[in-house]
C-alpha cells in the first residue's frame, strides 16, 4: 500500500483511485461496507482519510477518543487490499474550505478520484457545511461517481466508532469486536516500567495509551501478537488497563503478561486484542493479597481463551 500525505504534486500514477472517504476510526463493519462499495475492477481501491483526527483540531483538550492511532489504522487498511492511503493534513486550513471548494481543489484537481464513497451521515467542508447528497451533486459536475452508503447495524444498533467507545468504557469487548469485526487491539511499542511484576512471578509489557479512548479500568483475557523482534508470533495473556491504585499510580498504563512466554520485549511492537472483560481494577490490602489475585485472572483468562 502507498501512502501519500498530500493532495499537491501527485504524479500521474498515483491520481484516478476509486476512494472510500472518512476517518475511519476503528476501521469497523460500517467502514469496511463503505470500502466494499469503492472497490472497482481495474481501478486502484484507495483510501481518503485526514491526520490528525478533526476533533484533534477543532477540540485539542478535548478527553482522548481515538480508537487506534495513524499507524494501526493503516495497518489494518492495508489488511483490507488497499492500494493507496492519502492521509491528508488536518489544519485549519483544509477545516476552512468550502464544500464546493474540498471537491474541486482536493478530490478532483488534486488526488483525480474516479469515484468516492461515503457513509450517508458524511459532512465535509466549513461548518461541516456539506452533506452526502452535495458531494453527489458536487462530483457529476467535477467529473467523478458518488456512491453513497447506508449505515450499518448490528443486533439493532447501528455500527459508529460512537457505539464502540461506549462498549469499550461499559467493559464490553465482545459488543465491541462485534461491530468492529475484529477485536478492539492497542498497538506500540514496549517500554520501560517500574519492573514490580518481574518481582511478583509476573513479568509484563508495558505500554502507553497516550491518546486514545480508554476502555474499563481493569483486567482483560487477551491475545497477544508480537510484530517485530525475534519472537514474533501470537500468545494469549492477561492484561491490566488502568493507573494501579495498589502502588499509588496515577497514569493510565497498559501491562500485558504473556503466557507461556519468555524473553526481552523491550522495544519491540506489540498488538494487544482485548477479548473479555475480568474484573475493575482493586486496591489490595498488600502483595500476598494481589498475587493471589493475579493467579486467579490468569487462570480465568485462560479458560476463557481456550475456548475460542
Amino acid at each position: 500500500m502507498r501512502v501519500h500525505h498530500h493532495w499537491h504534486g501527485l504524479p500521474p500514477e498515483a491520481r484516478g483511485a476509486s476512494v472510500a472517504m472518512g476517518n475511519f476510526d476503528g476501521v469497523h463493519l460500517g467502514h469496511r461496507s463503505v470500502i466494499n462499495l469503492a472497490r472497482r475492477p481495474d481501478t486502484p481501491l484507495g483510501i481518503v482519510t485526514f491526520e490528525p483526527h478533526p476533533r484533534q483540531v477543532f477540540a485539542p483538550t478535548a478527553t482522548p477518543f481515538r480508537l487506534m492511532n495513524a499507524e494501526a489504522r493503516a495497518s489494518r487498511l492495508a489488511k483490507l487490499g488497499v492500494d493507496r492511503l492519502y492521509q491528508l493534513p488536518f489544519d485549519w486550513s483544509l477545516a476552512t474550505l468550502s464544500p464546493e471548494a474540498f471537491a474541486r481543489d482536493v478530490l478532483a484537481d488534486g488526488l483525480g478520484v474516479s469515484h468516492v464513497v461515503v457513509g450517508e451521515d458524511f459532512c465535509f467542508g466549513q461548518g461541516r457545511a456539506g452533506r452526502a447528497m452535495d458531494l453527489a451533486v458536487l462530483g457529476n459536475r467535477l467529473g467523478f461517481d458518488v456512491t453513497i452508503a447506508p449505515l450499518l447495524a448490528v443486533n439493532g444498533t447501528e455500527v459508529s466508532s460512537t457505539a464502540i467507545r461506549q462498549a469499550l468504557t461499559d467493559g464490553r469487548p465482545r459488543d465491541a469486536a462485534a461491530m468492529l469485526g475484529h477485536w478492539h487491539r492497542i498497538e506500540g511499542a514496549v517500554i520501560h516500567g517500574e519492573k514490580r511484576g518481574r518481582e511478583l512471578g509476573y513479568p509484563t509489557a508495558n505500554m502507553s495509551v497516550d491518546g486514545l479512548h480508554l476502555p474499563r479500568f481493569g483486567v482483560y483475557a487477551v491475545k497477544v501478537d508480537i510484530l517485530t523482534g525475534p519472537q514474533t508470533g501470537s500468545y494469549m495473556g492477561a492484561a491490566s488497563l488502568g493507573v494501579r491504585p495498589m502502588f499509588g499510580e496515577n497514569r493510565p498504563n497498559l501491562e500485558t503478561f504473556l503466557f507461556d512466554f519468555s524473553g526481552d520485549l523491550y522495544g519491540h511492537h506489540l498488538s494487544i486484542a482485548f477479548v473479555d472483560f475480568l474484573r475493575p481494577e482493586l486496591k489490595f490490602d498488600g502483595l500476598d493479597a494481589l498475587i493471589t489475585q493475579m493467579d486467579s485472572d490468569c487462570a480465568r483468562a485462560r479458560t476463557i481463551l481456550r475456548d475460542l
